[in-house]
C-alpha cells in the first residue's frame, strides 16, 4: 500500500448468519480493495437494580466477554473457510461494549465502507431490515454495504 493511508472495511458482526455472509463478502471485496477487515461485536451487560442504596449490578452470571468473543472467533473462523480468499485478507478483531448502531458507526469513521447483513439475530423472521441495519442506514459516516443473504431461517 505504500503512501496510501490504510484501508479498512468495518464488519458488524452478531453471530447470525446474516453477519457470517456479510464477512465473507467484506472478505472478497478486501481482496480486491487491498484493505484490512476489521471485525466488530458489540455487546451489552445487563443490569438490574440489586437495592435502592446500592444501584445497579451485573446479571448476567458469566463472563460475558469471553463469551462473545468465542463467538467473533466462530463466525470469522466459518467466514474465512468459505470465502475465496479468506488466507489472503488481514482480520481484526475488535469487541466494543455499547449499543451496536452508535458502536458500529463510532468503529467505522475514516473507514473505507461499513458492512453488515440485512438482518441480525433479533427482531421477527418477516423483517426485510433489520434495526440496526436500518439506523445505520440513515447515519452511516462513510459508504454502507447492507449485505443481503436470502437466509431464510438463521
Amino acid at each position: 500500500m505504500g503512501d496510501q493511508a490504510e484501508r479498512r472495511i468495518v464488519v458488524g458482526v452478531e453471530g447470525s448468519g446474516y453477519a457470517r455472509e456479510a464477512l465473507i463478502w467484506a472478505i472478497e471485496e478486501a481482496h480486491h480493495r487491498e484493505a484490512v477487515v476489521e471485525v466488530v461485536t458489540c455487546f451489552s451487560p445487563t443490569y438490574v437494580p440489586a437495592a435502592p442504596d446500592l444501584g445497579y449490578v451485573p446479571l448476567d452470571s458469566f463472563d460475558l466477554a469471553t463469551e462473545v468473543e468465542k463467538m467473533q472467533g466462530e463466525v470469522i473462523e466459518a467466514a474465512l473457510a468459505a470465502a475465496e480468499f479468506g488466507d489472503e485478507v488481514e482480520i481484526r478483531r475488535r469487541l466494543k461494549k455499547g449499543r451496536p448502531a452508535d458502536t458500529l458507526m463510532a468503529a467505522a469513521a475514516g473507514a473505507t465502507m461499513l458492512v453488515v447483513g440485512n438482518r441480525g439475530r433479533g427482531g421477527f423472521a418477516g423483517l426485510r431490515l433489520g434495526s440496526v441495519s436500518q439506523a445505520i442506514a440513515h447515519h452511516s459516516p462513510c459508504p454502507l454495504v447492507i449485505v443481503r443473504s436470502g437466509l431464510e431461517t438463521d
